[in-house]
């Protein structure tokens, strides 16, 4: 397995900021048989392939600990985890590697991806492609000036919304309390979106690995640190074209 040592980087980078790595135009460019090779086997009918599509997303995956975990939880799910960061991408693609190396059979289901999610998901899938999305510890970006930075905003759920599913979950949590008081108003305002019931948040496998999946997960735990959860369905609004 790589070594997280030598692929340290900044804990966040500027998701406003004019990273150099290639976008496709629109969804339909993007090979994602490079990345899922055991899924698209070059045998196969074009066709075939084309019914493939990724239906997990981590935005801002960091080492990829929630990818792996859920790779073996839902072992037909093509998912994708989302970092800026150079050298932390460059771990995860390693990591995944060597556990496909390790586990024969095993991961072939996850991959990684540098980009700007802020900036090119819908790039990247197509509209209601995708049934979960994850944003763990995201970067609070504490100062007001700079809240326009923050992952979870009206205007970006705009945008998760179109390429969620209807039903489709989308989940996030934080150790800062105003940041999950933020995210969990924002959500709670916007037309798209409600939030699961106790039930439902007590049978749903992802939510416990919110907490234990990840480093800062950990690290919160280790401290005894409270985290704030906010997990949310995609609906179809009155006005919603996409229930029509």
């Amino acid at each position: 397995m790589p070594k997280k040592r030598f692929y340290r980087a900044r804990a966040h980078s500027n998701p406003l900021s004019d990273s150099q790595f290639p976008v496709p135009v629109k969804p339909d460019e993007f090979d994602w048989s490079e990345h899922f090779p055991a899924f698209f086997p070059a045998t196969e009918p074009e066709d075939n392939a084309k019914d493939l599509k990724v239906r997990f997303a981590d935005i801002g995956c960091g080492f990829g600990g929630l990818i792996v975990k859920l790779a073996l939880l839902f072992p037909e799910k093509l998912m994708v985890g989302m970092e800026l960061r150079d050298k932390v991408t460059e771990y995860v693609k390693e990591r995944i590697l060597a556990l496909r190396e390790q586990y024969k059979g095993q991961y072939e289901n996850i991959t990684v991806l540098r980009t700007n999610a802020m900036k090119y998901l819908p790039n990247y899938f197509e509209k209601g492609q995708l049934e979960k999305m994850f944003f763990l510890f995201p970067d609070p970006h504490f100062k007001e000036k700079n809240h326009r930075r923050r992952i979870i905003s009206t205007a970006l759920l705009a945008e998760y919304a179109y390429v969620m599913a209807i039903g489709g979950i989308l989940y996030t949590i934080t150790d800062v309390q105003e940041l999950g008081e933020w995210m969990k108003s924002t959500l709670d305002s916007h037309p798209l979106f409600e939030p699961l019931t106790a039930d439902e948040l007590e049978t749903d496998v992802c939510v416990e690995l919110l907490s234990t999946a990840t480093e800062e997960g950990q690290k919160v735990e280790r401290n005894q640190g409270t985290t704030y959860r906010a997990i949310y369905r995609r609906i179809v609004a009155p006005k919603d074209p996409a229930g029509a």
